[in-house]
């Protein structure tokens, strides 16, 4: 007895293309090989997607509706963390979701509701539309879970996580580091580690929720004071900003 074939629709071809995505990297996704997967033949997509930008465009859709809602108790501090901290757990899954999302131009309803999501919960929290305008600049990338670190490993194909480098091999090179960029050496030293099975660099965890408390902090006391851009109007950063 024949099995019925799965009716195609866009979002099997979707959720198809992510999953695809994550076993080989973005730059290895094509139409051919989603068809392959979805087991019909390449034409079949294009009543679904018009072309692979359009492809791209949904599978933003599909790992931004992987974040968790914003919740609806609790203070707009510990809110917004929690969504920050849910989007980066999704990229996390998805290691090519960054390159995507850095790679659009045109924002798609979905993204929209994000972006109005986000700044809901600040204006929700009390928080002034000049303030939240440049709160939101603050934020810029962190939003979506991910920010351009100063010490980020850079990333393998299509977004894949760098190839593994023996132990040995990163011993020398922080002694040969630490020799010519003495003031680098220290910091590296210094740093924490992951005690996962890979056990390298900076608890990346650690320091992405480090500087957004850092950041939920300074707009907290920003928030309290009143603080305004408008012409005429001290900025005191420093007083503000100071523990």
């Amino acid at each position: 007895m024949t099995t019925p074939r799965v009716r195609l629709n866009r979002d099997r071809v979707l959720q198809a293309a992510v999953g695809v995505a994550d076993q080989i990297g973005i730059d290895a996704l094509s139409m051919r090989r989603l068809a392959e997967e979805l087991g019909v033949v390449p034409m079949a997509l294009y009543k679904h997607v018009a072309n692979k930008e359009q492809l791209l465009d949904g599978m933003v859709e599909v790992i931004v509706a992987e974040i968790d809602p914003p919740a609806q108790h609790g203070d707009w501090k510990s809110t917004v963390r929690q969504r920050v901290l849910s989007a980066r757990r999704v990229l996390l899954r998805h290691p090519w979701a960054r390159q995507v999302l850095e790679s659009r131009t045109d924002h798609t309803p979905t993204v929209l509701a994000y972006l109005e999501s986000t700044i809901g919960m600040f204006l929700a929290g009390g928080f002034s539309v000049d303030l939240t305008h440049h709160v939101m600049h603050a934020l810029g990338s962190r939003m979506w879970g991910f920010t351009q670190e100063l010490f980020d490993q850079p990333a393998g194909p299509g977004g894949a996580a760098p190839a593994e480098v023996p132990p040995e091999t990163i011993a020398a090179q922080g002694r040969l580091l630490a020799e010519r960029y003495p003031n680098i050496g220290q910091i590296s030293a210094a740093a924490a580690h992951d005690d996962t099975a890979v056990a390298r660099g900076c608890d990346d965890r650690f320091e992405f929720e480090f500087a957004l408390d850092l950041l939920l902090d300074g707009f907290e006391r920003l928030h309290q004071s009143g603080w305004s851009s408008a012409p005429g109007s001290e900025h005191p950063h420093a007083e503000l900003l100071a523990p």
